[in-house]
């Protein structure tokens, strides 16, 4: 039977992925399964793009250790599978005297996590680094960055799918047994078959545990809402700006994060939701994110915002208690050759490699894992052709000609790249999938423009019906028949 398998994982967010690329250095026949029609379509491909430092996090924790390893190994991970990577700093903001008492633990505990790069600033630095930013003093990071992290778990999973994995989208996972030591997974794409099982569910990481005879677990969802700005104010801000934590709220306050393509984030907010796929954003809750938003850049203004979105994180602690758990990351006792990750929310991008390889190490302790001599460890991406010198895209022209006609006015991208999109490795032909990979339908219009013209190719270079086209997989389509 082709469905069966060394390692079976649950869920291709950034975490998942990054398991499926550490695995597929050895000789293991290893299946991803996700639910919805591409990777980072949950919680890894709806948050703030931050590489954090590993001040925030309890000295001791996983979450603490792996984000500072994660962080310092980011850049290199990123250079190897082309992905979007700039270490920006990263300023904590106090506006009243008590809050430098905050800052002062913050910098403790980087202290005794390891974090390097920490140092305490006045308001005169502060304006030095960021003009438009008020505050007293504030903490300046020097290690946080910032990335892109869908194209960073796009990369994980091409680059896993090149060195021998399996990825099953839209393969909702619907039962779990286990019998003579093999795992029968029923999914929506058939019966998958491992003497592994490894639950990277996210959200649904709960479930996925109960579904295997581990019951013990409850994940709180918690829904974080953003604006996304215009890119006239990429002169605004050039690092995360973070006002010092308030204790027992669920994540670390309102801030403002640059993108790796020029727009400003504003968000997210943190308020506990009792259903796991409620991604509606609220008039109070933006207005008052605005709010908070001003007050730490007081420059902006509401004619500024293109869009809104939301995320939601993956707690295992709920509203009554607040803040951050840690990690849980171990073996099932209850179930040999179960893994559960449960509670992987922020910093779960940063930590996401040193993740992979306390799961890899987690299989090594009860078998020998044999490296395969042909691991593939770089990743090309998509050519960004608006970044070309212009004698480059000169050349780029005569040789593609397809570089020569633009499709996104609004970020400048050619029918070239959106051809390259389409192309993807994980054969996802959405119109989300397109948006994401190439940055189509992101600019300021979000899509007037250049729709029309990405249905066209669908369909005149692939054969897709328009009523086929789907935005992000089944039960989202685009058109439902001719007007006229």
């Amino acid at each position: 039977m082709e469905n069966i398998f060394d390692v079976i994982i649950v869920g291709a967010g950034a975490v998942g992925c990054a398991i499926a690329r550490e695995l597929s250095k050895y000789e293991l026949k290893v299946a991803v399964l996700e639910k919805e029609s591409d990777v980072a379509a949950g919680t890894s491909g709806r948050n703030s793009a931050v590489v954090h430092a590993g001040f925030n996090n309890k000295p001791g924790s996983l979450m603490a250790k792996f984000c500072v390893q994660g962080n310092l190994g980011f850049e290199k991970i990123c250079r190897e599978l082309s992905v979007p990577y700039k270490k920006t700093g990263k300023l904590v903001v106090a506006f009243e005297e008590s809050d430098i008492q905050g800052i002062e633990k913050l910098m403790e505990a980087g202290r005794k996590n390891g974090t390097p790069g920490l140092e305490l600033i006045g308001a005169e630095e502060v304006k030095k680094l960021e003009p438009h930013v008020g505050g007293i003093a504030a903490m300046f990071s020097k290690n946080t960055a910032i990335t892109n992290p869908f194209i960073y778990t796009v990369a994980l999973a091409e680059n896993a799918v090149v060195n021998g994995v399996k990825f099953y989208l839209e393969a909702e996972v619907r039962g779990i047994s286990k019998k003579d030591g093999v795992f029968r997974v029923k999914s929506a794409k058939g019966n998958f078959f491992s003497r592994y099982l490894i639950n990277s569910a996210g959200l649904y990481s709960d479930k996925i545990a109960f579904m295997a005879g581990e019951p013990g677990y409850k994940i709180y969802p918690c829904r974080g809402q953003y604006y996304i700005l215009d890119k006239r104010t990429r002169d605004y801000l050039k690092m995360p700006v973070y006002p010092v934590p308030r204790p027992g709220i669920g994540g670390l306050g309102v801030h403002l994060t640059p993108t790796m393509e020029g727009n400003i984030l504003i968000g997210p907010s943190a308020e506990y939701i009792k259903t796991k796929s409620d991604y509606g954003v609220t008039k109070d809750v933006m207005k008052q994110l605005f709010k908070e938003a001003k007050e730490l850049l007081p420059p902006l203004s509401l004619k500024h915002v293109i869009r809104s979105y939301s995320g939601i994180r993956s707690k295992i602690v709920g509203p009554k208690v607040g803040g951050f758990g840690d990690f849980i990351i171990e073996e099932s006792y209850k179930v040999q050759g179960l893994i559960n990750l449960i509670g992987i929310e922020s910093p779960g991008l940063t930590s996401s490699i040193p993740i992979s390889r306390m799961v890899r190490d987690i299989i090594g302790s009860k078998e020998e894992l044999v490296e395969k001599r042909e691991f593939i460890n770089e990743r090309k991406g998509i050519l960004e052709f608006r970044e070309l010198p212009i004698e480059d895209k000169a050349r780029l022209i005569k040789e593609c000609p397809d570089y020569g006609e633009i499709v996104c006015r609004c970020e400048g991208i050619t029918r070239k790249e959106i051809l390259d999109a389409i192309n993807n490795p994980l054969g996802v032909k959405t119109l989300a999938g397109i948006k994401y990979r190439a940055r189509a339908m992101m600019g300021r219009c979000q899509g007037g423009y250049c729709l029309t013209r990405i249905v066209d190719i669908l369909t005149n270079e692939y054969g897709i019906l328009p009523e086929e086209i789907t935005v992000r997989g089944k039960n989202s389509r685009m058109f439902t028949g001719k007007v006229k």
